[in-house]
């Protein structure tokens, strides 16, 4: 612990080494409608051409002062253009960018300084062209995630990206507003993502970057992470209803909750609520219930300070079809949209408190605050293999937990300049604690009525980071981005069951460990409109508090490594092309398997890559999105043939076409294709591939909109996700191993009608 405080005062004094200039060209920009910082808007001084982009609360600088430049132009994605002439700029100003309700391709700069987050832009563009539909659309914004859902919309959604079946989130971390998404030491699985309690309409935007690549980012961050950013404030207020086939419907709203007096004192506070329900397409209906709430105040509280609090609550609760052997099918036991347990279910709830307080220091530095809690309760009951285990009563298993989390991030971002090389510096600390009581794994049937207790305990992890990351912008070709990270954890099991399988009694275990994790990237922008970059770094995800207490300690914290080569490119202006070509190795993969309550131990993996997107606009009314991944995954220390890495993605794409005419008729296909792969590790069972076809169809006004969403227009038979189970049906004499799957919607239609005011 001497060691982590060590690091936590070095890293501060290092951030806080030089001061910066006050008669340097400095200012800030605000949005004209929510009179809030814009942030990520290019600046740029003209006829140098020096370019940066404004922070998270608005504000820029630059090393020059007002001799030979002649203008400063102000440009961003979604605003219009602004050119201020030198004489007219006062130091220390506040530039009023008015927003655009259309928005075209030509608006993105490749070359704009935002070189850690050189991704983003691509996101940006779809959330503007595309839109976010629905919940799982949220997800299915970051190119190349695939996701499957295989409890009819209740749980989190299985994850699949650059060669990795994340299950629900081991290999990718999920952040909503700085608030971890993620659960450690989860009743289901390790790094358990459920991200439903997030309504659609209150994504502003998404950041995200695959790779091991960010300082700030620890724990899951070895596919990538996706932070998604709710609104500090809405235009209009909305009031939504949707319905359709298969009993499905759903309500929203998001309501301004202050006037425009309190607008243009920087104030904003709404409220957002959805309620969803659906009978859902298979056989067995299941009943799907699920009401959020949010809320969220950002507000400037002092001259250099803003206020950010947000609030809000999940409820979920739904039967499920499960997954289900395809000589299930086959043999017209039955359908393909059948279930062989139609008691599976569960219930679920997240409600979350957010505060975050943002001071901009007289230097133009800043500081953030962050505090987070969340209260969270989790009961799901599955069957996988039916009476493999038990002939009598069947091997229904009961998975519960209830959990607190509490955590604090604070950063330090320091702009400095040493001769003509820009220096910001970004530091921080990171704490985080998960308790859970009782946390459970059982046998059950129908539901409640216990047969077996197979884990119970309480767990208590701790995580205590600090990192540090400097970036180097030596003039407008050349950038280096280099960071450390520290992480130390804490874990402690309080074991309540004398059987417990991989534990030698009841007791209290306890193990730490810590990791260090290097990161350095490296871009050339070698015109305005084409950049190149490589980057790499070390990451890690950690492993189930009681597989580490049950080791000893031993692969806590498994690393991983990775590089990526790629490359920008804005041939013309109506073009965007992305390409990446990558390298991931991970040490070990080694987990909890929360459905037995047992421990999968597997070797060394390496993976390959490539990554291409493109984002074109023939003409100004039309917009055509490609993502094409490739990964080439294999266990490194097993033989030709057998190394095979079960249900890692191969060939993926995503992409779709999407139409806006200026009387307000405006929609688009979408497509997704995710191709064969193994199901096993000698590939002697496959996982099939599938290629389902969606369509939105609306006519815009500024007052309504309707709209007519189809999933699946082609109704086509698919297998949404598959795993390789050995299984047991009631009065069959051997199990069978073969692959179990879970289908994919039928051809499913909603009708919507929104309605905006003010």
């Amino acid at each position: 612990m001497n060691r982590f405080l060590i690091t936590i005062l070095i890293t501060f004094a290092i951030a806080n080494l030089s001061i910066a200039q006050h008669d340097h060209i400095h200012g800030k920009v605000i949005n004209d409608n929510t009179k809030l910082p814009a942030e990520g808007i290019t600046v740029t001084l003209l006829p140098i051409n020096k370019t940066t982009t404004t922070n998270e609360n608005g504000r820029f600088t630059f090393n020059e002062n007002k001799v030979n430049i002649q203008s400063i132009v102000f440009s961003g994605f979604g605003y219009e253009k602004m050119i201020i002439s030198i004489d007219d700029f006062n130091l220390g100003a506040t530039i009023v960018l008015k927003t655009k309700s259309v928005t075209t391709l030509d608006e993105v700069i490749v070359n704009s300084g935002a070189t850690v987050k050189q991704q983003n832009q691509i996101s940006k563009l779809d959330i503007k062209m595309r839109g976010v539909n629905n919940s799982q659309e949220v997800l299915r914004i970051v190119p190349g995630l695939f996701i499957g859902q295989h409890q009819g919309g209740g749980k989190a959604e299985q994850i699949f990206i650059r060669g990795f079946d994340c299950d629900h989130g081991t290999d990718i971390s999920l952040n909503v507003d700085g608030m971890p998404i993620n659960m450690v030491s989860h009743a289901h699985g390790q790094g358990y993502a459920d991200a439903h309690f997030i309504i659609p309409e209150t994504i502003e935007s998404v950041d995200f970057k695959k790779g091991t690549y960010n300082a700030e980012k620890g724990n899951f961050d070895t596919a990538g992470y996706v932070d998604f950013k709710t609104a500090n404030a809405i235009d209009k207020n909305i009031v939504k209803l949707e319905g359709g086939m298969f009993n499905s419907g759903r309500i929203v709203g998001v309501i301004n909750l202050l006037n425009d007096k309190q607008k243009a004192k920087q104030q904003s506070w709404y409220l957002a609520t959805e309620y969803n329900y659906s009978d859902g397409y298979f056989d067995n209906p299941q009943h799907f219930n699920r009401f959020n709430f949010f809320t969220k105040y950002h507000g400037k509280v002092s001259e250099n300070s803003f206020l950010q609090l947000s609030a809000s609550t999940l409820y979920s609760k739904w039967n499920a079809s499960g997954q289900i052997p395809d000589r299930a099918v086959d043999q017209g036991l039955i359908g393909f949209y059948g279930a062989l347990d139609p008691t599976e279910g569960g219930v679920t709830s997240r409600s979350n408190f957010n505060a975050q307080l943002l001071t901009t220091l007289k230097n133009h530095d800043f500081i953030k605050n962050q505090f987070y809690y969340t209260n969270y309760s989790f009961d799901l009951h599955t069957n996988f293999t039916f009476y493999l285990d038990d002939p009598i009563n069947g091997d229904q298993i009961r998975q519960k937990e209830n959990r607190n989390l509490i955590g604090y991030h604070g950063s330090y971002n320091h702009t400095s300049y040493l001769g003509t090389t820009k220096i910001t510096t970004d530091a921080g600390i990171n704490f985080r604690l998960d308790k859970t009581n009782n946390s459970e794994l059982s046998h059950t049937v129908d539901r409640f009525t216990l047969i077996n207790p197979i884990k119970l305990g309480d767990i208590s992890e701790l995580n205590a980071a600090t990192y540090i990351s400097e970036t180097f912008k030596f003039n407008e070709k050349w950038t280096l981005n280099t960071g450390l990270r520290f992480d130390q954890f804490y874990d402690q099991y309080n074991n309540k069951l004398a059987s417990d399988p991989i534990l030698n009694g009841v007791g209290l275990y306890k193990a730490n460990a810590n990791i260090w994790s290097p990161k350095l990237s490296v871009y050339y922008h070698a015109s305005k409109n084409i950049q190149f970059y490589i980057a790499s770094g070390r990451g890690f995800h950690s492993n189930d508090t009681r597989v580490v207490v049950a080791t000893d300690g031993k692969q806590i914290l498994p690393p991983a490594y990775g590089v990526d080569l790629g490359t920008i490119f804005k041939p013309t202006e109506n073009l965007l092309l992305h390409f990446a070509t990558w390298y991931m190795g991970l040490k070990q993969e080694f987990v909890y398997a929360g459905d037995g309550g047992t421990v999968d131990i597997t070797g060394a993996t390496r993976r390959i890559g490539l990554d291409g997107s493109i984002r074109y606009e023939p003409i100004k009314s039309l917009y055509v999105d490609i993502d094409v991944n490739y990964a080439h995954g294999r266990y490194v220390n097993e033989p030709k043939g057998q190394d095979y890495i079960p249900l890692a993605p191969v060939w993926s794409a995503t992409g779709g076409i999407m139409y806006k005419n200026k009387n307000g008729l405006n929609g688009g296909l979408r497509y997704r294709y995710l191709s064969d792969r193994p199901a096993i590790e000698d590939y002697s069972l496959t996982a099939q591939g599938y290629f389902v076809t969606d369509a939105v169809l609306n006519y815009s006004k500024p007052r309504y909109e309707i709209g007519l969403k189809v999933n699946n227009i082609f109704n086509t038979k698919w297998k949404e996700t598959q795993f390789a189970t050995e299984t047991r049906l009631q009065n069959e004499a051997n199990s069978v191993t073969e692959v179990c799957f879970t289908p994919g919607t039928k051809l499913m239609a909603l009708v919507g009608l929104t309605y905006f005011f003010r």
